[in-house]
């Protein structure tokens, strides 16, 4: 379901209002490199910013672009289990090919309330589920056995992506759950080290930039071809460094792709633009890879 190279879109503005026209080139560009799917309403797209209509358009736009070319996994989790619910019910409705399911950020709760959480997620829909772990952001992770407790017992959620930065985590939850629990990177440069653990694929942002790149480093992986990954991995691991350092996500990435011409560089408060200086290094790191 989850296998291969899925796009973090990142969701473009202008006047504050969702940009139509570059979103469906983006999504355009995302098949023409042969990525496997498309993630709107994640991180990358500024979630936390969209009131609840722009979740669902961006959504909806992202179904009615992708046209069944590629998958659609929706982005629809959130803080309060009934809203994450109310989002995912509706993505369903709308044609989405699964959900993303982030860790409830800012409350903190307890495994156990984790597991009754996404338990309660998974029932209101037959849609596979993605759970998506990232401490940085949501403060806890999703721990192994509660991940396991939950593969057990829903069978919807079949996938989750690890963006917490330690490989060590693919080993321990490949060998806690079955194989055909799918794992799927959440970061660019790691990318390599998970999917030689057992990960099956890659959640992007680099690949809002750069699709036929990413798109052929997880092939050449998943197809055992690891020096010809490692190559790509060597010759863009400076780009990936610049686009985690300079801001947060998706602060850069919007900046690079905004430079390219393919959409304003509008942010929503309390996210800002890029500071000069680092403004001008990301220019000069684009310039040094033909991308501008």
């Amino acid at each position: 379901m989850f296998q291969g190279t899925h796009t973090a879109l990142i969701t473009p503005f202008r006047n504050g209002e969702i940009d139509t026209d570059a979103f469906r080139a983006l999504i355009d560009r995302q098949v023409a490199a042969g990525v496997d799917g498309i993630v709107p309403c994640g991180t990358t797209g500024e979630s936390p910013t969209l009131g609840r209509k722009e979740h669902l358009r961006v959504i909806e736009l992202a179904v009615e672009y992708a046209a069944g070319r590629i998958k659609v996994i929706a982005g629809t989790g959130a803080n309060a289990t009934d809203e994450a619910i109310a989002l995912t019910t509706q993505a369903a409705a709308m044609g989405v090919d699964g959900t993303l399911q982030v860790c409830p950020y800012y409350n903190k709760p307890s495994q156990e309330g984790l597991y009754q959480h996404y338990k309660a997620i998974a029932e209101c829909s037959d849609l596979p589920v993605m759970l998506y772990s990232i401490p940085g952001r949501s403060v806890i992770a999703i721990e192994v056995d509660t991940i396991k407790r939950l593969a057990a017992d829903c069978p919807t959620i079949i996938a989750n992506k690890e963006a917490g930065g330690d490989p060590e985590r693919i080993t321990q939850i490949r060998e806690a759950l079955p194989d055909d629990f799918q794992l799927l990177s959440g970061d660019d440069p790691l990318t390599i080290e998970f999917m030689k653990r057992g990960a099956v694929g890659l959640v992007s942002v680099a690949t809002n930039l750069i699709p036929d790149v990413m798109t052929s480093l997880v092939r050449a992986m998943s197809e055992g071809r690891v020096a010809d990954a490692e190559a790509i991995q060597e010759k863009y691991e400076p780009l990936f460094q610049t686009l985690m350092s300079l801001d947060t996500n998706p602060v850069p990435i919007k900046s690079a792709v905004a430079l390219q011409g393919h959409c304003s560089n509008e942010l929503r408060l309390p996210l800002v633009n890029l500071s000069e200086k680092n403004e001008a290094i990301l220019k000069k790191t684009l310039a040094d890879f033909d991308l501008i």
